[in-house]
């Protein structure tokens, strides 16, 4: 471990904004008041005999607290040391559209036994998703498709029929969605998460949010900075004060950016089974040659939601496996299956139910978050611009997808991230992660300010602590859970 480079620490210094002061909250999203939980076992197959689950009941419109409830529901698996427990380490799934339910069973039994005794593990179904009280808009199965839902231009830049396609799932979740969807935000998930550290006796609460979860975090550790104590914030969202997850998607193209080269480097390694090319810019040119040929002649993919492989398909499957360096492998013989005419069928897919609750929670949170803009013309501009400097996203990044077309007015703006409160945020990030970037996440770190240490990990794959992070910046993180040890300043991992 070494103090950050000085290339870092000036793209950080340089990324520096100064945020202002949100509009206070109303008492009752502070209240402490809450109804003791009932923990009952877990239902679900395969999880730690340990795990517990319970709801808490939390109001649907945080501006009418004595109006319409929803539950959200809670698990947990207590400290493994009482004698040595601190409190609560609040789990907090990426998406939007995931969970943690399962989390204390799962990821939450990879922490290392000295965290595992300072904490409870909790783990919680975000508003809208099942087990807690569910939302869905009951889109058609085609709908469904991530093409569909995040959209790419047509193979000539048009957009036409994806303003068509927004237009038709925003009017679907209107019709189908309920009061319910109109609620689904990130300032309420905080609002839930304050409730559910009530609900558990906590005076203050840790967390441990992963991408999206991150955004979730930092609005919370806004919202309700005297309710925190160790908060780590692991492959940071852009924390844009306006656009909100119009930057998230954006961010794809510094993303892919990134990451392709590391693909490019293993798919020309000399001896790989699965090599593409001999060079990595041979790589490259042939991925995007194969998907211009897709372009204009999709072959069939059983399985797959559409049923083909097209060039845009094949942008998504490249753009999914560069989460992970695990699944560059799966990508590599796509493409050479490709080549040939015929693919292998396309993995399962979760259940339908499952795909249109997570739909409905994942649009309802991108489109309530922000003003997305109405006019055609923005994204027709934006999307050219897009294409031309990144070509391998093919303009999807700055694309209108359903926000373009939501019935929905904004109830309130987005929390803004400042470096006002408590000194006790520890951020780590991979240098090359696709879907949160480098650049984006020193957003964040410029935000937080005083409040923040950044630990950034000289690795690839999106996911950093005890995932596809570096030791080095696993050791600090553990340490940080464990004791509330920090680096004193800014550090990159090695």
């Amino acid at each position: 471990m070494k103090p950050m480079t000085k290339s870092l620490a000036l793209i950080a210094a340089a990324s520096g904004i100064v945020f202002g002061v949100m509009t206070p909250l109303t008492a009752s999203a502070t209240n402490d008041v809450s109804t003791p939980l009932k923990w009952t076992k877990c239902k679900g197959s395969g999880l730690d005999p340990r795990q517990q689950c319970a709801t808490v009941e939390v109001p649907m419109d945080y501006a009418d607290p004595d109006g319409p409830t929803i539950d959200v529901a809670v698990s947990r698996i207590p400290s493994e040391q009482p004698s040595a427990r601190r409190g609560a380490l609040l789990l907090i799934p990426g998406g939007p559209g995931n969970t943690s339910i399962d989390d204390p069973s799962g990821k939450g039994q990879k922490l290392p036994r000295k965290v595992r005794d300072t904490y409870d593990l909790i783990g919680f179904a975000p508003r809208g998703l099942a087990p807690s009280t569910s939302a869905g808009c009951g889109l058609d199965h085609a709908d469904l498709a991530l093409s569909a839902t995040r959209p790419w231009p047509a193979p000539d830049g048009s957009i036409t029929e994806n303003l068509v396609t927004a237009e038709r799932i925003a009017n679907t979740c209107a019709r189908n969605g309920g009061e319910l969807l109109q609620h689904i935000s990130t300032a309420n998930e905080a609002r839930d998460l304050d409730r559910i550290r009530a609900a558990l006796g906590e005076r203050k609460i840790s967390a441990w949010g992963v991408s999206y979860g991150t955004y979730v975090g930092a609005v919370y550790n806004e919202l309700f900075p005297h309710r925190t104590d160790r908060i780590v914030l692991d492959s940071n969202d852009n924390p844009d004060p306006v656009k909100v997850q119009r930057t998230w998607l954006a961010a794809y193209e510094r993303g892919v950016e990134d990451v392709f080269p590391e693909f490019a480097k293993w798919a020309s390694a000399p001896g790989n089974p699965d090599r593409i090319a001999r060079t990595p810019a041979g790589v490259r040119a042939d991925f995007l040659s194969l998907a211009a040929r897709l372009d204009r002649e999709p072959i069939p993919w059983p399985g797959a939601n559409p049923p083909v492989l097209s060039g845009n398909e094949l942008r998504q499957a490249m753009l999914n496996a560069l989460y992970d360096t695990d699944d560059f492998p799966g990508l590599a013989q796509l493409i050479l299956a490709a080549r040939k005419g015929t693919v292998p069928p396309a993995p399962p897919s979760p259940p339908e139910e499952e795909l249109q609750n997570l739909a409905a929670v994942a649009i309802g949170t991108i489109c309530n978050d922000a003003d997305w803009p109405a006019s055609a013309d923005a994204y027709r501009k934006d999307v050219a611009k897009s294409r031309a400097a990144h070509p391998l996203t093919a303009g999807m990044p700055r694309n209108a997808m359903v926000c373009a077309a939501w019935p929905y007015e904004q109830r309130e703006a987005p929390v803004r991230i400042t470096d006002r409160g408590p000194s006790n945020v520890l951020l780590v990030q991979n240098e090359r992660d696709v879907a949160t970037p480098l650049t984006g996440a020193l957003k964040l770190r410029a935000a937080l300010g005083k409040r923040a240490v950044m630990v950034v990990n000289d690795a690839t794959g999106h996911g950093a602590y005890l995932d596809d992070g570096t030791a080095c910046g696993d050791a600090v993180v553990s340490r940080f859970l464990a004791t509330g040890e920090r680096p004193s300043r800014d550090t990159y991992c090695d």
